[in-house]
C-alpha cells in the first residue's frame, strides 16, 4: 500500500476509542487567569551591536535620563556608544501571585541593533493595562540566535534580537485575592460543544452526589458549566477533585487544510459519502534555446543575429479512476492512499469532494 505523504497528517491507521481526558485539561476556571505587562527598557554591556543613537534617537534620550537619573550629567554631549539598545520588554503575570515572586521577562529590540547577546536588562517597570506598576525586570538576557558578519558574507541562526530574562521580573503588587469570596464557579470549555458541556456537568455531578450527596453542576450552554461548591468543603481542594475527572470530549467534524505548507488534517469523525474520483496532473514544459546566426566570410551585407528556437513538451499523468468513501477515518485515509497523490492534489480533491456535497464535515482553508 502507498502510504499517504508526509503532509497527512493521521495518527496510525487503527484507532481506538477516544480516550477520556482531565476536565482540567478541556476547561478553565472563569476569572483564572494570567495578565499580560509590558514596561520599554534598556539592554547594555553589548558588543558593538547595540543600536546606532543616530538612527535611534529614543535610545539616546533613554540613555541620558537614566544617566540623569545616576547622577550623571550628560545633557548636550554627543554620545556614540553601540553598546546600548532599546528594548520592550513583556510578561505574564499569573493568577493570585503574591508580592515578591519571580516571573520570567521576554525581551525584544526597538531600534537597529544587530544582536542582544551578552546584554543586561537594566531595572525596567512593567506596567499592566490599568497603567500601575506590577513588576520590575531586570538581569542577564539569554539569546538563542546569533549573527556573525565578515568582509563577504554573514551567518545568521534563530532571531539574535529577542531573548529572555528567567526570573528575570520581581512582583512588587499583590494581586486581588477573591477566589475564597467566590459565591459559584464557572469552568469554561477551550473547545465549546454541547454535548462535551453536558457530559462535563454529568461527571461532576455523579461525583459529588458518591462524595457529598449533593449535585453540584449544571451545563449553561455550550461553553460553560457552572458548579455551586458543596458546604463545608475548602474551595481549593474542592477544585482539584473536580478537575481529575475524566470524560470524553465530543468534537465536530472538521477537515483543516494550509495550502500554503500543503498540511492537511482530518477530524476522526470525518465521513465521505461515496464518490468516484480521477485527478489528473498536466505538465507544460517550455524551453528556449536560441541560436546565433552568423554570415559568411567577408560578407559584405551580412549580420549577426540571434535566432530563436522553442520547444514546448506537454505530458500528462495520473487520471485513474478511483472510488473512495467511508463511515470511518481509517477506510477514508485507505481510499485516499489508493489513489497516490501529493499534497496539492489531496488538497484539489477534498475541496472537490466538499463542493459535491459528499464531505460530511466542515472544510476549514487556513
Amino acid at each position: 500500500m502507498r502510504f499517504l505523504l508526509a503532509c497527512f497528517i493521521c495518527i496510525g491507521l487503527v484507532f481506538p476509542a477516544q480516550s477520556m481526558v482531565r476536565i482540567k485539561d478541556i476547561a478553565s476556571l472563569q476569572g483564572v487567569r494570567d495578565n499580560q505587562l509590558v514596561g520599554y527598557g534598556l539592554v547594555i554591556g553589548l558588543k558593538g551591536s547595540g543600536d546606532s543613537l543616530r538612527n535611534s534617537p529614543f535610545t539616546e534620550q533613554s540613555l541620558q535620563s537614566m544617566l540623569d537619573s545616576l547622577g550623571v550629567n550628560v545633557r548636550g554631549a554627543r554620545l556614540r556608544t553601540r553598546n546600548v539598545a532599546a528594548v520592550v520588554v513583556t510578561a505574564e503575570l499569573p493568577p493570585y501571585i503574591s508580592k515578591g515572586s519571580k516571573i520570567d521577562v521576554s525581551v525584544a529590540s526597538l531600534g537597529d541593533a544587530t544582536s542582544l547577546a551578552g546584554g543586561t536588562l537594566v531595572a525596567t517597570p512593567l506596567l499592566g493595562a490599568d497603567g500601575q506598576i506590577y513588576a520590575v525586570g531586570q538581569g542577564p538576557v539569554a539569546v538563542s540566535g546569533f549573527q556573525e558578519q565578515g568582509a563577504a558574507e554573514t551567518l545568521s541562526q534563530g532571531i539574535p534580537t529577542a531573548g529572555r530574562v528567567a526570573n528575570g521580573a520581581l512582583v512588587e503588587r499583590d494581586l486581588p485575592a477573591e477566589f475564597a469570596n467566590i459565591p459559584s464557579l464557572v469552568f469554561e470549555l477551550s473547545n465549546p460543544d454541547f454535548r462535551t458541556a453536558v457530559r462535563v456537568a454529568d461527571a461532576i455531578n455523579r461525583y459529588t452526589r458518591e462524595r457529598y450527596g449533593v449535585y453540584t453542576a449544571r451545563e449553561q450552554d455550550l461553553r460553560s458549566v457552572k458548579l455551586t461548591p458543596p458546604p463545608n468543603v475548602s474551595l481549593p481542594r474542592f477544585i482539584a477533585e473536580v478537575e481529575a475527572l475524566r470524560v470524553r470530549p465530543d468534537q465536530t467534524a472538521k477537515v483543516v487544510i494550509d495550502e500554503r505548507t500543503g498540511t492537511v488534517v482530518i477530524g476522526r469523525d470525518v465521513q465521505i459519502s461515496t464518490v468516484a474520483i480521477t485527478h489528473g496532473n498536466l505538465t507544460v514544459r517550455i524551453t528556449e534555446a536560441p541560436e546565433v546566426s552568423q554570415p559568411s566570410p567577408f560578407s559584405p551585407n551580412g549580420e549577426t543575429v540571434v535566432v530563436p528556437r522553442t520547444f514546448v513538451d506537454a505530458q500528462e499523468t495520473g487520471g485513474q479512476l478511483a472510488f473512495v468513501g467511508g463511515t470511518d477515518l481509517p477506510t477514508l485515509v485507505r481510499g485516499l492512499n489508493r489513489i497516490g497523490l501529493r499534497p496539492t492534489g489531496i488538497i484539489a480533491i477534498l475541496q472537490a469532494i466538499k463542493s459535491a456535497g459528499a464531505l460530511q464535515a466542515e472544510l476549514v482553508v487556513q
